[in-house]
């Protein structure tokens, strides 16, 4: 494992965004039938998901969340230093999705765009790839994550179609040399790459469609095995103790595992954030969504200790303990179906 300080980096902002449409545990019924539709959102906690409406895209979802917070911090796109984008949907093949968000949002020409191709454990990784180059160049930084995944998933499978919803986040970063420093914990492990993956549509396979399989076995057996002690290791570099955690933040994935870890964990269970109810499994995004909707309030108010942890698809995992707030701005909206990629296409006018 990679463990890993960041001081001097401070989160100033969250902004999530979803789209408009909703698919109900009712759409699943017409689908699976009652009785399976309502035995897998009990088992999950999952009973709506958001989905991008057709033509819509991640950057649209990250876009309007990036807008919103330049609008709430005051930032003007062209103090923006670094954009990092975190998905594994991405609008092309090629040009990477960073740098059209780069032009829609209108960052001054010189500031450095990266895609991270990353899904559950994303942010972390994200939030760690973008406060390291923070430290060596720059000031402020947009971390954009989300996933449009749905675009993934056969509808007829009851294995992945209950589960993964749609949705991105922004969050901005600056420098402040009193800013708290932030502790992670970073692993993988490739021979896990089978039981997660959508293995068509690009280069090996480009004759399959892309479509999500999982083995739910695999996948809980993996985070069992290796998410309690990556949450401990970023809990010791930054010199906690689980009973001094604010709030624990997984990965939005299955509401009766977070609990189950949260015991492990030894946080209580009212510290123990689940905010997948209404959105599903939205991958890279699940993290910050969750602040952004069910910390939002205690987190405008004031500081709070925030443990968070991502795992999934790779196997890749990754842990952070650090304290965030009080924020400036922290919210999530809604892109409405309407909103087509050919209005959002159009740039602002680039920064000097």
């Amino acid at each position: 494992m990679v463990a890993s300080r960041i001081d001097g980096v401070c989160v100033r902002g969250v902004v999530g965004c979803v789209p408009e449409r909703r698919e109900t545990v009712g759409d699943l019924a017409r689908r699976f039938g009652e009785d399976a539709a309502r035995k897998i959102a009990a088992a999950t906690g999952i009973e709506e998901r958001r989905i991008v409406a057709p033509g819509q895209c991640t950057s649209d979802l990250a876009e309007a969340a990036a807008r919103r917070l330049l609008d709430g911090l005051g930032w003007e796109p062209g103090s923006v230093d670094l954009l990092i984008l975190v998905t594994q949907t991405h609008d092309h093949t090629l040009p990477g999705t960073a740098s059209l968000l780069h032009r829609r949002l209108g960052l001054r020409k010189g500031a450095a765009v990266l895609d991270l191709t990353h899904g559950c454990s994303g942010f972390i990784y994200g939030l760690w790839t973008a406060g390291g180059l923070l430290k060596a160049a720059g000031r402020r930084a947009l971390l954009l994550v989300g996933d449009t995944t749905s675009r993934l998933v056969d509808p007829e499978d009851r294995a992945v179609a209950p589960l993964f919803g749609d949705g991105a986040a922004a969050v901005a970063l600056e420098l402040d040399d009193k800013a708290a420093p932030m502790a992670f914990d970073l692993g993988s492990d490739g021979a896990g790459a089978p039981y997660l993956a959508a293995d068509g549509g690009a280069m090996r396979h480009p004759d399959r469609p892309a479509r999500l399989f999982m083995d739910g076995t695999q996948v809980f057996a993996f985070t069992l095995r290796e998410v309690p002690g990556s949450v401990r290791a970023a809990l010791d570099g930054a010199g906690w103790t689980a009973d001094m955690v604010d709030h624990l933040v997984l990965h939005q994935a299955n509401a009766q595992m977070i609990r189950h870890l949260g015991q492990k964990l030894g946080v209580a269970a009212d510290r123990t954030v689940i905010a997948l109810r209404e959105v599903g499994n939205t991958s890279s995004a699940s993290i910050p969504l969750a602040i952004a909707t069910v910390l939002a309030d205690g987190l405008a108010a004031g500081q709070h200790r925030l443990l968070l942890s991502g795992f999934g698809v790779g196997w890749s995992w990754g842990s952070a303990a650090l304290a965030v707030g009080p924020l400036a701005v922290c919210e999530t909206v809604e892109l409405p179906g309407s909103k087509c990629p050919a209005e959002s296409a159009a740039p602002a006018s680039p920064a000097p």
